[in-house]
């Protein structure tokens, strides 16, 4: 199990799977570092709550956090929303404000679905982003303003770079370190322990005693596919306790879409026509399970299930 040590910022991201684990040992080294941070992952991977970790856990952690929802953002107004305006700069301006830029200054600005960004306005953040200057619409000056920025994102930003839809230097900045928080169905094992969270959360938000799962509904929640993520079993786990409050849930008693669901045949696993390398493809097995385990050897022969010796030996003949 990950030693969360004495950072407590990150302790409200349930679980313990070796995908999750990887990610928070990188976030837990940037935080500190004081670089700009870009979060990818599906929707409902929790990248704003990694986003609250990063701020809490940094130098910053005692200034302001200002969240931005990039794809709510009205594109008449996103540039004095985002940059403030002096007064009279546009009908209705009646006095000068600040955009959130100013107000969280000396803090940590959060840019959740940056790839939702109008062009336009990426041209003036790639300035802010490089020197801290930033420019207020009806402004003829300039001034600076030191802030963080963690830029999430759902989309594939290469993609839209080549499709001209993202700047390439804008992407450079941002991404000085990324995280790319796994899909649910990547860390499958924390699905026990994250539905008992959410069912304690709700019976809490619902002055109830908690319900539990049976193991039969454990097993068929781990089989679903979870496109939407953690949100969705969140949601699953407020339906379940809002109709069955201090009961047991057992398979019959959950969604359709979710009972009904097959166990997969396959083994996830699928041979390119070109054929592989099965050397370079153990090597690179072998030093993912040492990247997943923090070095632990033990533990890295468990992931790909085997014993220590044969592991030791694996290790001895690729020279690693």
């Amino acid at each position: 199990m990950f030693n969360f040590g004495n950072n407590d910022a990150f302790t409200p991201i349930v679980g313990h799977s070796p995908a999750l684990e990887s990610v928070i040992r990188t976030a837990q080294i940037a935080a500190a570092a004081d670089v700009h941070i870009l979060i990818e992952g599906e929707t409902g991977t929790g990248k704003e709550l990694m986003a609250q970790a990063l701020q809490k856990s940094s130098r910053r952690a005692d200034k302001p956090f200002i969240i931005i929802n990039c794809a709510a953002l009205p594109e008449q107004l996103v540039e004095s929303l985002m940059f403030g305006h002096e007064k009279g700069a546009f009908t209705g301006a009646d006095e000068r404000k600040d955009g959130y830029v100013q107000k969280a200054a000396d803090g940590t600005l959060f840019l959740d679905e940056i790839g939702e960004l109008p062009l336009s306005l990426q041209a003036k953040l790639l300035r802010f982003v490089e020197n801290g200057e930033c420019q207020r619409v009806g402004s003829h000056g300039h001034e600076r303003v030191d802030v963080r920025i963690l830029a999430a994102t759902n989309h594939n930003l290469l993609k839209m770079m080549d499709e001209g839809k993202f700047r390439q230097d804008l992407f450079y900045r941002l991404s000085v370190v990324t995280l790319r928080l796994p899909n649910l169905h990547e860390r499958r094992r924390d699905i026990p322990e994250l539905a008992n969270y959410f069912l304690q959360q709700a019976a809490q938000n619902n002055h109830t005693d908690a319900c539990t799962f049976s193991t039969d509904a454990i097993n068929q929640l781990k089989q679903y596919s979870w496109p939407g993520n953690i949100r969705e079993l969140k949601n699953v786990c407020q339906h379940v306790s809002a109709l069955l409050p201090s009961e047991i849930i057992h398979k019959d008693n959950l969604p359709l879409d979710i009972r009904e669901c097959k166990p997969s045949t396959s083994t996830g696993y699928t041979l390119p026509e070109h054929g592989i390398d099965m050397e370079k493809l153990e090597i690179d097995l072998i030093k993912q399970a040492l990247d997943y385990s923090g070095g632990n050897k033990s533990k890295a022969a468990k992931l790909l299930g085997l014993s220590r010796d044969a592991f030791l030996y694996r290790l001895k003949k690729h020279k690693l």
